[in-house]
Protein backbone atom coordinates (compact mmCIF):
# COMPACT_ATOMS: atom_id res chain seq x y z
CA UNK A 1 0.00 0.00 0.00
CA UNK A 2 1.11 3.47 -1.19
CA UNK A 3 2.49 5.50 2.11
CA UNK A 4 -0.06 8.38 0.75
CA UNK A 5 -3.10 5.23 1.11
CA UNK A 6 -2.09 4.64 4.82
CA UNK A 7 -5.00 5.03 7.45
CA UNK A 8 -4.90 5.98 11.10
CA UNK A 9 -4.37 3.09 13.18
CA UNK A 10 -3.02 0.99 10.05
CA UNK A 11 -0.12 -2.12 11.00
CA UNK A 12 2.01 -1.63 8.31
CA UNK A 13 4.87 -3.84 7.08
CA UNK A 14 6.36 -2.65 4.11
CA UNK A 15 9.69 -1.85 1.98
CA UNK A 16 10.61 2.90 2.69
CA UNK A 17 13.27 4.67 1.91
CA UNK A 18 14.84 6.59 4.46
CA UNK A 19 14.74 10.25 3.22
CA UNK A 20 16.90 11.88 6.05
CA UNK A 21 18.38 11.38 9.59
CA UNK A 22 18.37 13.87 12.59
CA UNK A 23 20.05 12.73 15.17
CA UNK A 24 18.77 13.90 18.81
CA UNK A 25 19.88 13.76 22.68
CA UNK A 26 17.77 12.47 24.86
CA UNK A 27 16.84 14.12 28.29
CA UNK A 28 18.43 10.96 29.76
CA UNK A 29 21.78 11.04 27.71
CA UNK A 30 21.14 8.36 25.79
CA UNK A 31 20.52 8.89 21.89
CA UNK A 32 17.81 9.04 19.46
CA UNK A 33 17.37 9.18 15.54
CA UNK A 34 14.38 11.04 14.07
CA UNK A 35 13.84 9.43 10.47
CA UNK A 36 12.17 10.42 7.62
CA UNK A 37 10.62 7.61 5.71
CA UNK A 38 8.90 7.47 2.39
CA UNK A 39 8.07 6.11 -0.97
CA UNK A 40 6.70 7.91 -4.02
CA UNK A 41 3.97 9.22 -2.88
CA UNK A 42 4.89 10.19 0.69
CA UNK A 43 6.69 10.33 3.81
CA UNK A 44 6.69 9.34 7.84
CA UNK A 45 8.63 10.58 10.26
CA UNK A 46 9.52 7.45 13.03
CA UNK A 47 11.90 7.56 15.86
CA UNK A 48 14.11 5.33 17.27
CA UNK A 49 15.43 6.00 20.81
CA UNK A 50 18.49 4.01 22.34
CA UNK A 51 20.70 4.06 19.57
CA UNK A 52 24.17 2.37 18.65
CA UNK A 53 26.27 2.06 16.33
CA UNK A 54 24.89 -0.83 14.59
CA UNK A 55 21.63 0.64 14.39
CA UNK A 56 22.80 3.95 13.34
CA UNK A 57 24.42 2.53 10.40
CA UNK A 58 21.57 0.39 9.22
CA UNK A 59 19.55 3.63 9.20
CA UNK A 60 21.66 6.00 7.55
CA UNK A 61 19.97 8.36 4.63
CA UNK A 62 19.80 6.51 1.32
CA UNK A 63 19.56 3.38 3.03
CA UNK A 64 16.36 0.76 2.12
CA UNK A 65 14.37 -0.87 5.06
CA UNK A 66 11.65 -3.30 6.03
CA UNK A 67 9.79 -1.52 8.74
CA UNK A 68 7.21 -3.09 10.98
CA UNK A 69 4.92 -0.46 12.80
CA UNK A 70 1.34 1.43 13.64
CA UNK A 71 0.55 4.23 11.42
CA UNK A 72 -0.44 7.45 13.66
CA UNK A 73 -1.79 10.72 12.41
CA UNK A 74 -0.78 13.91 15.50
CA UNK A 75 -2.92 16.07 15.30
CA UNK A 76 0.52 18.91 15.70
CA UNK A 77 3.31 16.59 13.63
CA UNK A 78 1.54 14.80 11.44
CA UNK A 79 1.66 11.04 10.04
CA UNK A 80 4.14 9.30 13.05
CA UNK A 81 5.25 5.42 12.10
CA UNK A 82 5.36 3.66 15.74
CA UNK A 83 8.35 1.56 14.91
CA UNK A 84 8.20 -2.06 16.24
CA UNK A 85 10.92 -3.95 13.67
CA UNK A 86 12.99 -2.70 11.20
CA UNK A 87 15.79 -4.55 8.78
CA UNK A 88 17.77 -3.96 5.86
CA UNK A 89 15.13 -4.58 2.69
CA UNK A 90 16.49 -7.88 0.46
CA UNK A 91 16.85 -6.38 -3.28
CA UNK A 92 14.32 -8.43 -3.99
CA UNK A 93 11.41 -7.11 -2.14
CA UNK A 94 11.69 -3.87 -3.63
CA UNK A 95 11.68 -1.82 -7.08
CA UNK A 96 13.58 1.33 -6.50
CA UNK A 97 11.60 3.64 -9.16
CA UNK A 98 8.69 3.10 -6.32
CA UNK A 99 10.39 4.51 -4.03
CA UNK A 100 12.28 7.19 -5.14
CA UNK A 101 10.09 10.50 -5.68
CA UNK A 102 9.81 12.68 -8.91
CA UNK A 103 8.43 15.19 -11.06
CA UNK A 104 4.49 14.63 -12.78
CA UNK A 105 6.06 14.53 -16.27
CA UNK A 106 8.36 12.52 -17.72
CA UNK A 107 12.36 13.34 -18.10
CA UNK A 108 11.55 12.45 -21.77
CA UNK A 109 8.80 15.02 -21.91
CA UNK A 110 10.20 18.09 -19.92
CA UNK A 111 13.48 17.25 -22.34
CA UNK A 112 11.36 18.02 -25.17
CA UNK A 113 9.75 20.57 -24.21
CA UNK A 114 12.98 22.40 -22.74
CA UNK A 115 13.97 21.92 -26.72
CA UNK A 116 10.86 23.63 -27.96
CA UNK A 117 12.00 26.42 -25.64
CA UNK A 118 15.46 26.77 -26.78
CA UNK A 119 14.79 27.25 -30.05
CA UNK A 120 12.88 30.55 -29.47
CA UNK A 121 15.68 32.19 -28.09
CA UNK A 122 16.89 34.84 -31.25
CA UNK A 123 20.04 36.12 -29.82
CA UNK A 124 22.61 34.28 -30.89
CA UNK A 125 25.51 35.00 -28.26
CA UNK A 126 22.61 33.36 -25.57
CA UNK A 127 22.26 30.35 -28.03
CA UNK A 128 25.45 29.50 -27.61
CA UNK A 129 25.74 30.00 -24.34
CA UNK A 130 22.90 27.97 -23.50
CA UNK A 131 24.56 25.40 -26.12
CA UNK A 132 26.88 24.61 -23.33
CA UNK A 133 25.22 23.73 -20.82
CA UNK A 134 21.77 22.51 -22.38
CA UNK A 135 23.61 20.76 -25.77
CA UNK A 136 22.78 17.08 -26.37
CA UNK A 137 26.57 16.24 -26.02
CA UNK A 138 27.13 18.38 -23.16
CA UNK A 139 28.27 16.65 -19.99
CA UNK A 140 26.69 19.35 -18.18
CA UNK A 141 23.22 18.69 -19.49
CA UNK A 142 24.15 14.89 -18.43
CA UNK A 143 24.46 16.15 -15.36
CA UNK A 144 21.62 18.92 -14.96
CA UNK A 145 19.03 16.47 -16.16
CA UNK A 146 19.25 14.30 -13.25
CA UNK A 147 19.29 16.66 -11.02
CA UNK A 148 17.39 18.17 -7.91
CA UNK A 149 16.42 21.39 -6.69
CA UNK A 150 16.24 21.38 -3.52
CA UNK A 151 16.92 18.85 -0.39
CA UNK A 152 13.19 19.36 1.05
CA UNK A 153 11.16 22.13 0.03
CA UNK A 154 10.10 22.09 -3.54
CA UNK A 155 11.13 19.41 -6.22
CA UNK A 156 13.88 17.61 -3.84
CA UNK A 157 14.26 14.69 -6.25
CA UNK A 158 15.74 12.74 -9.37
CA UNK A 159 14.78 15.41 -12.26
CA UNK A 160 13.84 18.43 -10.32
CA UNK A 161 16.03 21.16 -11.15
CA UNK A 162 14.89 20.35 -14.68
CA UNK A 163 11.85 20.00 -13.93
CA UNK A 164 12.08 23.72 -11.74
CA UNK A 165 13.88 25.62 -14.28
CA UNK A 166 12.36 24.60 -17.19
CA UNK A 167 8.57 25.65 -15.67
CA UNK A 168 9.95 29.07 -14.91
CA UNK A 169 11.38 29.10 -18.07
CA UNK A 170 8.26 28.88 -19.66
CA UNK A 171 5.78 30.89 -17.45
CA UNK A 172 9.29 33.90 -17.77
CA UNK A 173 8.67 33.50 -21.80
CA UNK A 174 4.81 33.78 -21.97
CA UNK A 175 5.05 36.61 -19.28
CA UNK A 176 7.61 38.89 -21.12
CA UNK A 177 5.39 39.43 -23.61
CA UNK A 178 2.70 40.97 -21.30
CA UNK A 179 5.27 43.59 -20.02
CA UNK A 180 6.95 46.62 -21.94
CA UNK A 181 10.45 46.59 -21.63
CA UNK A 182 11.13 42.99 -21.06
CA UNK A 183 13.82 41.84 -22.98
CA UNK A 184 12.54 38.23 -23.87
CA UNK A 185 15.86 36.19 -24.97
CA UNK A 186 17.80 37.64 -21.40
CA UNK A 187 14.95 36.49 -18.98
CA UNK A 188 14.83 32.86 -20.69
CA UNK A 189 18.06 32.39 -20.37
CA UNK A 190 18.53 34.02 -16.96
CA UNK A 191 15.31 31.33 -15.64
CA UNK A 192 17.00 28.65 -17.22
CA UNK A 193 20.49 29.37 -15.51
CA UNK A 194 19.14 30.77 -12.62
CA UNK A 195 19.78 27.29 -10.47
CA UNK A 196 22.75 25.61 -12.47
CA UNK A 197 24.91 26.18 -8.92
CA UNK A 198 22.93 23.25 -7.69
CA UNK A 199 24.79 21.22 -9.69
CA UNK A 200 27.64 21.44 -7.49
CA UNK A 201 25.35 22.70 -4.14
CA UNK A 202 23.64 19.35 -3.84
CA UNK A 203 24.72 15.58 -4.04
CA UNK A 204 23.19 13.63 -6.86
CA UNK A 205 21.99 10.34 -5.60
CA UNK A 206 18.23 10.27 -6.01
CA UNK A 207 18.09 8.43 -2.20
CA UNK A 208 19.67 10.84 -0.12
CA UNK A 209 19.70 14.25 -1.47
CA UNK A 210 21.31 16.34 0.75
CA UNK A 211 24.22 19.47 0.76
CA UNK A 212 27.99 18.77 -0.82
CA UNK A 213 31.00 21.07 1.33
CA UNK A 214 30.78 23.19 -2.19
CA UNK A 215 27.17 23.60 -1.39
CA UNK A 216 27.93 24.38 2.61
CA UNK A 217 30.71 26.17 2.34
CA UNK A 218 29.52 29.13 -1.29
CA UNK A 219 25.83 28.19 -1.23
CA UNK A 220 24.61 27.50 -4.73
CA UNK A 221 24.84 31.57 -5.88
CA UNK A 222 28.05 32.44 -5.81
CA UNK A 223 28.68 28.37 -7.17
CA UNK A 224 26.50 29.46 -10.05
CA UNK A 225 27.59 32.79 -10.86
CA UNK A 226 30.92 31.25 -11.38
CA UNK A 227 30.33 28.68 -13.63
CA UNK A 228 28.52 30.98 -15.98
CA UNK A 229 30.81 33.55 -15.88
CA UNK A 230 33.83 31.19 -16.87
CA UNK A 231 31.08 29.80 -19.69
CA UNK A 232 31.17 33.33 -20.92
CA UNK A 233 34.76 33.51 -20.79
CA UNK A 234 34.83 30.88 -23.08
CA UNK A 235 32.98 32.47 -25.62
CA UNK A 236 35.25 35.23 -27.11
CA UNK A 237 33.76 38.34 -27.98
CA UNK A 238 30.48 37.79 -26.09
CA UNK A 239 28.91 41.69 -25.05
CA UNK A 240 29.69 42.47 -21.78
CA UNK A 241 26.57 44.38 -21.24
CA UNK A 242 25.00 41.12 -21.69
CA UNK A 243 26.62 38.73 -19.71
CA UNK A 244 26.32 41.43 -16.90
CA UNK A 245 22.61 41.08 -17.27
CA UNK A 246 22.12 37.23 -16.95
CA UNK A 247 24.51 37.47 -14.40
CA UNK A 248 22.70 39.97 -12.24
CA UNK A 249 19.56 37.47 -12.90
CA UNK A 250 21.49 34.60 -11.15
CA UNK A 251 23.14 36.88 -8.43
CA UNK A 252 19.63 38.33 -7.56
CA UNK A 253 17.13 35.89 -7.75
CA UNK A 254 16.27 34.89 -3.93
CA UNK A 255 15.55 38.74 -4.19
CA UNK A 256 16.84 39.65 -0.40
CA UNK A 257 19.74 40.16 0.75
CA UNK A 258 18.81 38.01 3.84
CA UNK A 259 17.41 35.10 1.57
CA UNK A 260 21.23 34.79 0.09
CA UNK A 261 21.33 37.15 -2.58
CA UNK A 262 24.71 39.62 -2.45
CA UNK A 263 22.27 42.21 -4.81
CA UNK A 264 18.76 42.62 -4.83
CA UNK A 265 17.10 42.72 -8.67
CA UNK A 266 17.64 45.69 -10.43
CA UNK A 267 16.53 45.04 -13.75
CA UNK A 268 12.91 44.12 -15.73
CA UNK A 269 14.37 40.52 -15.97
CA UNK A 270 15.93 39.72 -12.89
CA UNK A 271 12.90 40.92 -11.23
CA UNK A 272 10.47 38.63 -13.35
CA UNK A 273 12.77 35.73 -12.41
CA UNK A 274 12.80 36.16 -9.37
CA UNK A 275 8.96 36.28 -9.10
CA UNK A 276 8.14 33.68 -10.97
CA UNK A 277 11.16 31.38 -9.44
CA UNK A 278 9.58 32.38 -5.92
CA UNK A 279 6.17 31.33 -7.23
CA UNK A 280 7.28 28.13 -8.65
CA UNK A 281 9.03 27.01 -5.08
CA UNK A 282 5.89 27.66 -3.80
CA UNK A 283 3.62 25.94 -5.66
CA UNK A 284 6.27 23.19 -5.55
CA UNK A 285 5.84 23.19 -2.04
CA UNK A 286 2.36 22.21 -2.16
CA UNK A 287 2.69 19.48 -4.28
CA UNK A 288 5.22 18.21 -1.60
CA UNK A 289 3.18 18.92 1.37
CA UNK A 290 -0.09 17.01 -0.41
CA UNK A 291 1.97 14.07 -0.94
CA UNK A 292 2.28 14.14 2.83
CA UNK A 293 -1.03 14.45 3.82
CA UNK A 294 -2.97 11.16 5.19
CA UNK A 295 -5.92 10.03 2.79
CA UNK A 296 -8.78 12.75 2.78
CA UNK A 297 -7.02 15.44 4.82
CA UNK A 298 -7.81 18.77 3.11
CA UNK A 299 -5.36 20.81 5.72
CA UNK A 300 -1.84 20.77 6.53
CA UNK A 301 -0.49 21.75 9.59
CA UNK A 302 2.24 24.70 9.55
CA UNK A 303 4.59 24.46 6.78
CA UNK A 304 7.74 27.18 7.11
CA UNK A 305 8.23 27.42 2.85
CA UNK A 306 4.59 28.80 2.54
CA UNK A 307 4.77 30.68 6.36
CA UNK A 308 1.01 28.62 7.39
CA UNK A 309 -1.06 25.88 6.75
CA UNK A 310 -2.18 24.53 3.13
CA UNK A 311 -5.49 23.79 1.88
CA UNK A 312 -6.97 21.26 -0.82
CA UNK A 313 -10.29 22.10 -1.77
CA UNK A 314 -10.64 18.97 -3.63
CA UNK A 315 -9.92 17.12 -0.58
CA UNK A 316 -12.17 18.49 1.54
CA UNK A 317 -15.25 16.47 2.68
CA UNK A 318 -18.63 17.20 0.90
CA UNK A 319 -20.96 19.05 2.94
CA UNK A 320 -23.95 16.52 3.95
CA UNK A 321 -27.60 17.50 3.40
CA UNK A 322 -27.97 18.17 6.86
CA UNK A 323 -25.31 20.42 7.23
CA UNK A 324 -26.11 22.39 4.27
CA UNK A 325 -29.51 23.51 5.66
Amino acid sequence: MDVRDWQEGLEVDDVLLVRSVEARAERDGGDCLRLQLGDRTGTVSAMLRDVDDELRELCAAGRILRVRGRHEVHPRHGRQLRLTALRAADDDEYALDDLLDGPPRSAEQMESDLRELLVTVQNPWLRQLLDVVFGEGSELWRIYRRAPAAKYYHQAYRHGLLEHCLTVAQAVGLVSATFPGVDRDVAVTGALLHDIGKLEAYTTDPRAIDLTDAGRLQGEIPLGYYRVRRAIEDLPGFPEPLAQAVLHIILSHHGALEHGSPVVPCTREATLVHMIDNLGGKLGSFDRIEKELPAGAAWSSFDKAIGGGAYFAARAEPATDAAAA
